[in-house]
Protein backbone atom coordinates (compact mmCIF):
# COMPACT_ATOMS: atom_id res chain seq x y z
CA UNK A 1 0.00 0.00 0.00
CA UNK A 2 1.37 3.18 -0.71
CA UNK A 3 1.40 6.09 1.93
CA UNK A 4 2.14 9.87 1.93
CA UNK A 5 3.20 10.53 5.43
CA UNK A 6 5.53 13.36 5.87
CA UNK A 7 9.21 13.61 6.86
CA UNK A 8 7.84 15.51 9.85
CA UNK A 9 4.95 12.69 10.57
CA UNK A 10 7.42 10.10 10.51
CA UNK A 11 9.57 11.41 13.64
CA UNK A 12 7.28 10.20 15.72
CA UNK A 13 8.36 6.43 16.39
CA UNK A 14 4.62 5.14 16.74
CA UNK A 15 3.97 6.87 13.18
CA UNK A 16 6.60 5.05 11.65
CA UNK A 17 6.13 1.96 12.55
CA UNK A 18 2.31 2.08 11.74
CA UNK A 19 3.63 3.56 8.16
CA UNK A 20 6.00 0.21 8.03
CA UNK A 21 2.86 -1.93 8.44
CA UNK A 22 0.64 -0.01 6.21
CA UNK A 23 3.13 -0.43 3.28
CA UNK A 24 3.22 -4.24 3.84
CA UNK A 25 -0.54 -4.49 3.08
CA UNK A 26 -1.14 -5.68 -0.94
CA UNK A 27 -5.27 -5.22 -0.47
CA UNK A 28 -5.81 -8.92 -1.14
CA UNK A 29 -8.66 -9.74 1.01
CA UNK A 30 -8.01 -12.68 2.38
CA UNK A 31 -8.18 -11.35 5.67
CA UNK A 32 -12.21 -10.51 5.30
CA UNK A 33 -12.79 -14.53 5.26
CA UNK A 34 -11.48 -15.21 8.64
CA UNK A 35 -12.33 -11.52 10.27
CA UNK A 36 -15.91 -12.66 12.51
CA UNK A 37 -16.98 -9.04 11.89
CA UNK A 38 -16.99 -8.93 8.12
CA UNK A 39 -18.60 -12.41 8.39
CA UNK A 40 -21.28 -11.53 10.79
CA UNK A 41 -21.76 -7.65 9.22
CA UNK A 42 -20.63 -8.02 5.80
CA UNK A 43 -19.50 -4.47 6.08
CA UNK A 44 -16.15 -3.88 4.72
CA UNK A 45 -15.10 -1.44 6.54
CA UNK A 46 -16.04 -4.18 9.64
CA UNK A 47 -13.30 -5.80 7.97
CA UNK A 48 -9.19 -5.90 8.75
CA UNK A 49 -8.62 -4.37 5.08
CA UNK A 50 -11.16 -1.74 5.63
CA UNK A 51 -10.01 -0.66 8.93
CA UNK A 52 -7.02 -0.37 7.54
CA UNK A 53 -8.42 2.18 5.08
CA UNK A 54 -9.59 4.17 7.85
CA UNK A 55 -6.69 4.12 9.67
CA UNK A 56 -4.15 5.28 7.01
CA UNK A 57 -6.23 7.79 6.43
CA UNK A 58 -6.62 9.36 9.72
CA UNK A 59 -2.69 9.00 10.50
CA UNK A 60 -1.88 10.42 6.97
CA UNK A 61 -3.81 13.12 7.29
CA UNK A 62 -3.19 13.90 11.30
CA UNK A 63 -6.77 14.65 12.30
CA UNK A 64 -8.90 13.49 15.26
CA UNK A 65 -10.76 10.54 15.03
CA UNK A 66 -13.62 10.70 14.32
CA UNK A 67 -17.06 8.71 15.10
CA UNK A 68 -17.04 6.51 11.77
CA UNK A 69 -13.43 5.07 12.46
CA UNK A 70 -14.02 4.78 16.36
CA UNK A 71 -17.44 2.84 15.40
CA UNK A 72 -15.57 0.56 12.66
CA UNK A 73 -12.28 0.07 15.22
CA UNK A 74 -14.72 -0.28 18.13
CA UNK A 75 -16.10 -3.37 16.64
CA UNK A 76 -12.70 -5.09 16.01
CA UNK A 77 -12.19 -7.98 18.10
CA UNK A 78 -8.40 -7.72 18.43
CA UNK A 79 -8.37 -11.53 17.51
CA UNK A 80 -5.79 -11.71 15.11
CA UNK A 81 -7.19 -14.12 12.96
CA UNK A 82 -6.60 -11.80 9.80
CA UNK A 83 -2.52 -12.16 10.81
CA UNK A 84 -3.16 -15.69 10.58
CA UNK A 85 -4.44 -15.16 7.23
CA UNK A 86 -2.28 -12.35 5.82
CA UNK A 87 -0.02 -13.54 3.28
CA UNK A 88 2.53 -10.30 3.18
CA UNK A 89 3.28 -10.04 6.96
CA UNK A 90 0.95 -7.02 8.15
CA UNK A 91 1.15 -6.99 12.07
CA UNK A 92 -2.59 -5.83 12.20
CA UNK A 93 -2.32 -6.16 16.20
CA UNK A 94 0.36 -3.15 16.14
CA UNK A 95 -1.79 -1.05 14.01
CA UNK A 96 -5.00 -1.66 15.53
CA UNK A 97 -2.97 -0.88 19.04
CA UNK A 98 -1.64 2.69 17.15
CA UNK A 99 -5.52 3.98 16.35
CA UNK A 100 -6.91 2.60 19.47
CA UNK A 101 -4.39 5.34 21.19
CA UNK A 102 -5.07 7.92 18.92
CA UNK A 103 -8.59 7.42 19.64
CA UNK A 104 -8.42 7.67 23.28
CA UNK A 105 -5.52 10.60 22.77
CA UNK A 106 -8.40 12.49 20.38
CA UNK A 107 -12.27 11.30 20.36
CA UNK A 108 -14.76 12.19 23.13
CA UNK A 109 -17.03 9.51 23.63
CA UNK A 110 -20.75 10.04 24.52
CA UNK A 111 -20.32 10.39 28.27
CA UNK A 112 -22.77 7.28 29.02
CA UNK A 113 -19.51 5.24 27.28
CA UNK A 114 -16.80 7.16 28.49
CA UNK A 115 -18.42 6.49 31.56
CA UNK A 116 -18.27 2.47 31.52
CA UNK A 117 -15.13 2.52 29.78
CA UNK A 118 -13.89 4.17 32.87
CA UNK A 119 -15.23 1.89 35.04
CA UNK A 120 -13.96 -1.10 33.82
CA UNK A 121 -10.57 0.49 33.29
CA UNK A 122 -11.40 1.06 37.49
CA UNK A 123 -12.41 -2.39 38.13
CA UNK A 124 -11.39 -5.04 36.32
CA UNK A 125 -7.90 -5.26 36.46
CA UNK A 126 -7.95 -5.23 40.25
CA UNK A 127 -9.15 -8.15 42.00
CA UNK A 128 -10.61 -6.83 45.34
CA UNK A 129 -12.31 -4.14 43.35
CA UNK A 130 -13.13 -6.93 41.05
CA UNK A 131 -14.71 -8.84 43.17
CA UNK A 132 -16.38 -6.01 45.45
CA UNK A 133 -18.47 -5.26 42.27
CA UNK A 134 -19.29 -8.83 41.62
CA UNK A 135 -20.49 -9.00 44.95
CA UNK A 136 -23.10 -5.73 43.96
CA UNK A 137 -23.86 -7.27 40.84
CA UNK A 138 -26.75 -9.12 42.28
CA UNK A 139 -28.48 -5.98 43.01
CA UNK A 140 -28.58 -4.96 39.83
CA UNK A 141 -29.74 -8.21 37.87
CA UNK A 142 -33.81 -7.39 38.34
CA UNK A 143 -33.07 -4.12 36.12
CA UNK A 144 -31.62 -6.60 33.22
CA UNK A 145 -34.20 -6.62 31.03
CA UNK A 146 -34.76 -2.56 31.34
CA UNK A 147 -31.23 -2.28 30.45
CA UNK A 148 -31.37 -3.99 27.50
CA UNK A 149 -34.22 -2.01 26.27
CA UNK A 150 -31.76 1.09 26.48
CA UNK A 151 -29.11 1.29 23.51
CA UNK A 152 -27.13 3.57 25.83
CA UNK A 153 -27.21 0.85 29.43
CA UNK A 154 -27.09 -2.52 27.04
CA UNK A 155 -23.47 -2.42 28.01
CA UNK A 156 -24.32 -2.39 31.78
CA UNK A 157 -26.89 -5.48 30.97
CA UNK A 158 -24.30 -7.49 29.48
CA UNK A 159 -21.76 -6.93 32.63
CA UNK A 160 -24.97 -8.08 34.81
CA UNK A 161 -25.60 -11.07 32.63
CA UNK A 162 -21.86 -12.28 32.86
CA UNK A 163 -21.60 -11.84 36.79
CA UNK A 164 -21.37 -15.21 38.10
CA UNK A 165 -24.24 -15.73 40.71
CA UNK A 166 -21.47 -17.38 43.40
CA UNK A 167 -17.82 -16.17 43.76
CA UNK A 168 -14.44 -18.72 44.91
CA UNK A 169 -13.15 -17.60 47.77
CA UNK A 170 -9.65 -16.02 46.65
CA UNK A 171 -7.25 -18.70 46.69
CA UNK A 172 -4.12 -18.88 49.32
CA UNK A 173 -1.98 -20.11 46.62
CA UNK A 174 -2.08 -16.77 45.02
CA UNK A 175 -0.22 -15.10 47.98
CA UNK A 176 3.96 -14.38 47.00
CA UNK A 177 5.64 -17.39 47.96
CA UNK A 178 7.40 -20.19 46.42
CA UNK A 179 5.96 -24.13 46.01
CA UNK A 180 8.45 -26.16 46.10
CA UNK A 181 8.63 -29.02 43.61
CA UNK A 182 8.75 -32.81 44.52
CA UNK A 183 11.19 -35.64 44.00
CA UNK A 184 14.23 -34.16 41.55
CA UNK A 185 13.83 -30.70 40.65
CA UNK A 186 13.22 -30.29 36.69
CA UNK A 187 12.73 -26.49 36.64
CA UNK A 188 11.77 -23.52 37.84
CA UNK A 189 8.91 -20.83 36.98
CA UNK A 190 7.02 -17.85 38.14
CA UNK A 191 3.02 -17.60 37.73
CA UNK A 192 0.94 -14.78 36.70
CA UNK A 193 -1.70 -14.83 39.25
CA UNK A 194 -3.46 -11.87 37.31
CA UNK A 195 -6.60 -9.70 37.70
CA UNK A 196 -9.96 -11.22 36.94
CA UNK A 197 -8.57 -15.39 36.46
CA UNK A 198 -8.16 -14.89 39.87
CA UNK A 199 -11.25 -13.99 41.21
CA UNK A 200 -13.45 -16.04 38.40
CA UNK A 201 -11.90 -19.11 38.82
CA UNK A 202 -8.46 -18.74 41.39
CA UNK A 203 -9.02 -22.69 41.23
CA UNK A 204 -7.07 -22.61 37.56
CA UNK A 205 -3.89 -21.61 38.74
CA UNK A 206 -3.91 -23.70 41.79
CA UNK A 207 -4.11 -26.39 39.56
CA UNK A 208 -1.13 -25.56 37.75
CA UNK A 209 0.84 -25.24 40.48
CA UNK A 210 -0.50 -28.30 42.20
CA UNK A 211 0.97 -30.33 38.63
CA UNK A 212 3.84 -28.37 38.15
CA UNK A 213 5.03 -29.24 41.95
CA UNK A 214 4.06 -32.99 40.87
CA UNK A 215 6.36 -32.77 38.35
CA UNK A 216 8.92 -31.88 39.79
CA UNK A 217 9.10 -27.74 38.70
CA UNK A 218 9.05 -25.39 41.61
CA UNK A 219 6.75 -22.39 41.44
CA UNK A 220 7.36 -19.09 42.44
CA UNK A 221 4.49 -16.84 43.13
CA UNK A 222 6.36 -13.19 42.89
CA UNK A 223 5.43 -10.17 44.88
CA UNK A 224 4.22 -7.01 43.53
CA UNK A 225 2.66 -8.26 40.25
CA UNK A 226 -0.34 -7.48 39.10
CA UNK A 227 -2.46 -7.09 35.72
CA UNK A 228 -0.76 -7.66 32.51
CA UNK A 229 -2.27 -4.86 30.90
CA UNK A 230 -4.01 -6.26 28.15
CA UNK A 231 -7.86 -5.40 29.04
CA UNK A 232 -6.80 -1.40 28.94
CA UNK A 233 -4.06 -1.87 26.21
CA UNK A 234 -7.08 -2.74 24.18
CA UNK A 235 -8.93 0.37 25.18
CA UNK A 236 -6.12 2.56 24.04
CA UNK A 237 -4.95 3.63 27.69
CA UNK A 238 -1.29 2.73 27.12
CA UNK A 239 -0.42 4.99 29.82
CA UNK A 240 -2.27 2.31 32.08
CA UNK A 241 -0.75 0.18 29.90
CA UNK A 242 2.74 0.38 30.33
CA UNK A 243 2.54 1.05 33.87
CA UNK A 244 1.19 -2.40 34.27
CA UNK A 245 3.83 -3.79 31.89
CA UNK A 246 6.82 -2.13 33.83
CA UNK A 247 5.53 -2.89 37.41
CA UNK A 248 5.40 -6.92 36.10
CA UNK A 249 9.17 -6.69 34.29
CA UNK A 250 9.88 -5.13 37.97
CA UNK A 251 8.17 -8.10 39.54
CA UNK A 252 9.57 -10.95 37.25
CA UNK A 253 13.32 -9.23 36.81
CA UNK A 254 13.45 -9.70 40.61
CA UNK A 255 12.67 -12.98 40.32
CA UNK A 256 15.24 -13.80 38.03
CA UNK A 257 17.43 -11.88 40.13
CA UNK A 258 16.85 -14.45 43.09
CA UNK A 259 17.19 -17.64 41.39
CA UNK A 260 16.87 -17.52 37.88
CA UNK A 261 13.55 -18.72 35.81
CA UNK A 262 13.37 -21.02 33.18
CA UNK A 263 9.92 -19.31 32.27
CA UNK A 264 6.75 -16.83 32.96
CA UNK A 265 3.91 -19.32 33.17
CA UNK A 266 0.86 -18.13 32.06
CA UNK A 267 -2.60 -19.63 32.01
CA UNK A 268 -4.66 -16.94 30.52
CA UNK A 269 -3.88 -16.83 26.67
CA UNK A 270 -4.98 -13.38 26.61
CA UNK A 271 -2.29 -12.26 29.47
CA UNK A 272 0.23 -14.26 27.14
CA UNK A 273 -0.11 -12.30 23.83
CA UNK A 274 0.39 -9.17 25.75
CA UNK A 275 3.39 -10.31 27.74
CA UNK A 276 5.00 -11.59 24.66
CA UNK A 277 4.44 -8.28 23.64
CA UNK A 278 6.42 -6.20 26.48
CA UNK A 279 9.10 -6.14 24.39
CA UNK A 280 7.46 -4.20 21.70
CA UNK A 281 5.03 -2.34 23.86
CA UNK A 282 8.38 -0.67 25.62
CA UNK A 283 11.11 -0.66 23.17
CA UNK A 284 10.90 2.97 23.44
CA UNK A 285 12.00 3.21 27.53
CA UNK A 286 15.41 2.91 27.88
CA UNK A 287 14.77 2.04 31.27
CA UNK A 288 12.39 -1.22 30.66
CA UNK A 289 13.65 -2.01 26.90
CA UNK A 290 16.15 -4.32 27.40
CA UNK A 291 14.32 -5.99 30.52
CA UNK A 292 10.86 -6.15 28.90
CA UNK A 293 12.29 -7.74 26.02
CA UNK A 294 14.01 -10.68 28.45
CA UNK A 295 10.45 -11.02 30.40
CA UNK A 296 8.44 -11.20 26.69
CA UNK A 297 11.47 -14.25 25.95
CA UNK A 298 10.42 -16.04 29.22
CA UNK A 299 6.62 -15.94 28.76
CA UNK A 300 5.05 -19.59 27.95
CA UNK A 301 1.57 -20.74 27.84
CA UNK A 302 1.31 -23.26 30.35
CA UNK A 303 0.58 -25.72 27.78
CA UNK A 304 3.40 -24.38 25.95
CA UNK A 305 5.10 -25.31 28.98
CA UNK A 306 4.32 -28.59 29.63
CA UNK A 307 4.51 -29.94 25.74
CA UNK A 308 8.30 -29.17 26.59
CA UNK A 309 8.67 -31.37 29.21
CA UNK A 310 9.01 -34.96 29.36
CA UNK A 311 5.56 -36.19 31.26
CA UNK A 312 4.93 -39.28 32.45
CA UNK A 313 2.25 -41.63 31.33
CA UNK A 314 -0.57 -40.44 33.00
CA UNK A 315 -1.95 -41.78 36.24
CA UNK A 316 -5.29 -42.40 34.61
CA UNK A 317 -7.30 -42.57 30.73
CA UNK A 318 -10.46 -40.66 31.00
CA UNK A 319 -11.45 -41.27 27.66
CA UNK A 320 -13.52 -38.65 27.59
CA UNK A 321 -14.74 -36.56 24.37
CA UNK A 322 -13.17 -33.28 24.44
CA UNK A 323 -14.00 -30.40 22.12
CA UNK A 324 -10.91 -28.08 22.19
CA UNK A 325 -11.30 -24.45 21.79
CA UNK A 326 -8.44 -22.53 20.90
CA UNK A 327 -8.93 -19.24 22.00
CA UNK A 328 -7.46 -16.45 19.32
CA UNK A 329 -5.54 -15.09 21.64
CA UNK A 330 -3.88 -18.80 21.00
CA UNK A 331 -3.95 -19.71 17.99
CA UNK A 332 -3.92 -16.51 16.44
CA UNK A 333 -1.97 -14.30 18.91
CA UNK A 334 0.34 -17.07 20.24
CA UNK A 335 0.52 -19.22 17.25
CA UNK A 336 0.37 -21.92 19.38
CA UNK A 337 -1.84 -24.74 17.75
CA UNK A 338 -0.68 -28.16 17.91
CA UNK A 339 0.14 -28.53 22.29
CA UNK A 340 -2.95 -28.57 23.92
CA UNK A 341 -3.82 -30.83 21.79
CA UNK A 342 -1.81 -33.01 21.71
CA UNK A 343 -1.43 -32.77 25.77
CA UNK A 344 -5.31 -34.22 25.63
CA UNK A 345 -4.42 -36.68 23.62
CA UNK A 346 -1.46 -38.11 24.97
CA UNK A 347 -3.25 -37.69 28.71
CA UNK A 348 -6.34 -40.15 26.91
CA UNK A 349 -8.55 -37.57 25.79
CA UNK A 350 -10.29 -37.93 22.93
CA UNK A 351 -9.94 -34.27 21.50
CA UNK A 352 -12.72 -32.92 18.85
CA UNK A 353 -11.97 -29.63 16.86
CA UNK A 354 -15.29 -27.38 16.23
CA UNK A 355 -15.93 -26.10 12.73
CA UNK A 356 -14.68 -22.55 12.16
CA UNK A 357 -12.64 -22.88 15.13
CA UNK A 358 -10.43 -19.70 13.40
CA UNK A 359 -13.32 -17.39 14.36
CA UNK A 360 -13.49 -15.80 17.40
CA UNK A 361 -16.49 -16.62 20.26
CA UNK A 362 -17.25 -13.01 20.65
CA UNK A 363 -15.34 -12.81 24.56
CA UNK A 364 -12.40 -10.54 23.35
CA UNK A 365 -11.51 -9.13 27.02
CA UNK A 366 -14.38 -6.45 27.48
CA UNK A 367 -15.66 -6.53 24.19
CA UNK A 368 -18.76 -8.95 25.15
CA UNK A 369 -20.14 -6.02 27.62
CA UNK A 370 -18.72 -2.75 25.29
CA UNK A 371 -20.36 -4.53 21.86
CA UNK A 372 -22.69 -7.15 23.56
CA UNK A 373 -25.01 -7.48 20.07
CA UNK A 374 -21.95 -8.90 17.98
CA UNK A 375 -20.59 -10.57 20.54
CA UNK A 376 -23.75 -12.68 21.21
CA UNK A 377 -24.22 -13.67 17.86
CA UNK A 378 -20.61 -15.11 17.63
CA UNK A 379 -20.92 -16.99 21.00
CA UNK A 380 -24.30 -18.56 19.65
CA UNK A 381 -22.38 -19.40 16.62
CA UNK A 382 -19.62 -21.04 18.29
CA UNK A 383 -21.12 -23.22 21.07
CA UNK A 384 -23.63 -24.26 18.40
CA UNK A 385 -20.57 -25.85 16.17
CA UNK A 386 -19.17 -26.85 19.14
CA UNK A 387 -22.18 -28.44 20.43
CA UNK A 388 -22.46 -30.77 17.02
CA UNK A 389 -19.15 -32.43 17.81
CA UNK A 390 -20.82 -34.36 20.35
CA UNK A 391 -18.09 -33.91 22.55
CA UNK A 392 -18.83 -34.22 26.57
CA UNK A 393 -16.65 -31.54 27.95
CA UNK A 394 -15.49 -28.17 25.95
CA UNK A 395 -11.30 -28.02 26.87
CA UNK A 396 -9.94 -23.97 26.18
CA UNK A 397 -7.13 -22.13 27.80
CA UNK A 398 -8.58 -18.52 28.26
CA UNK A 399 -11.00 -17.33 31.10
CA UNK A 400 -12.56 -14.92 28.92
CA UNK A 401 -13.54 -18.05 26.66
CA UNK A 402 -14.67 -20.32 29.22
CA UNK A 403 -17.31 -17.66 31.03
CA UNK A 404 -18.64 -16.64 27.61
CA UNK A 405 -18.57 -20.22 26.06
CA UNK A 406 -20.46 -21.64 29.51
CA UNK A 407 -22.97 -18.25 29.30
CA UNK A 408 -24.78 -20.35 26.55
CA UNK A 409 -23.31 -23.73 26.45
CA UNK A 410 -25.05 -27.07 27.51
CA UNK A 411 -21.32 -28.69 27.97
CA UNK A 412 -19.41 -27.79 30.82
CA UNK A 413 -16.72 -25.85 29.76
CA UNK A 414 -13.01 -26.12 32.33
CA UNK A 415 -9.64 -24.77 31.41
CA UNK A 416 -7.52 -27.18 29.59
CA UNK A 417 -5.21 -27.41 32.62
CA UNK A 418 -7.73 -28.81 34.99
CA UNK A 419 -8.17 -31.63 32.42
CA UNK A 420 -4.33 -32.11 32.22
CA UNK A 421 -4.11 -32.28 35.97
CA UNK A 422 -7.20 -34.77 36.55
CA UNK A 423 -5.07 -37.29 33.65
CA UNK A 424 -1.93 -36.83 36.12
CA UNK A 425 -3.57 -37.45 39.17
CA UNK A 426 -5.68 -34.74 39.99
CA UNK A 427 -8.97 -34.20 41.18
CA UNK A 428 -11.97 -34.89 38.73
CA UNK A 429 -12.75 -31.33 37.54
CA UNK A 430 -16.99 -30.20 38.88
CA UNK A 431 -19.11 -31.00 36.12
CA UNK A 432 -17.38 -33.66 34.12
CA UNK A 433 -18.22 -37.51 34.12
CA UNK A 434 -16.18 -40.17 34.85
CA UNK A 435 -18.22 -42.57 32.99
CA UNK A 436 -15.40 -43.24 30.23
CA UNK A 437 -12.82 -43.92 32.65
CA UNK A 438 -9.94 -46.43 32.32
CA UNK A 439 -7.16 -47.11 34.34
CA UNK A 440 -3.49 -46.45 32.62
CA UNK A 441 -1.12 -49.30 32.06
Amino acid sequence: MQTNFSLAQLVDPHVAESEKILRKCVHCGFCTATCPTYVTLGNELDSPRGRIYLIKDMLENGRPADKEIVTHIDRCLSCLACMTTCPSGVNYMHLVDHARAHIQETYKRPLLDRLTRAVLAFVLPYPNRFRTALKLAGLGRPFIGLFEKLPVLKPVAAMLKLAPSSIPLASSMAKPGTHVGQGAKRGRVAILTGCAQSVLDPAINDTTISLLTRLGVEVVVPEGEGCCGALVHHMGREAAALASARQNVDAWTRAVERGGLDAIIITASGCGTTIKDYGFMLRLDPAYAEKAARVSALARDVTEYLAALDLPEPVRKPGTIVAYHSACSMQHGQKITRQPKELLAKAGFVVREPREGHLCCGSAGTYNILQPEISAKLRDRKVKNIEATGAEIVATGNIGCITQIASAARLPVVHTIKLLDWAYGGPRPEGVSDSGLIAAE
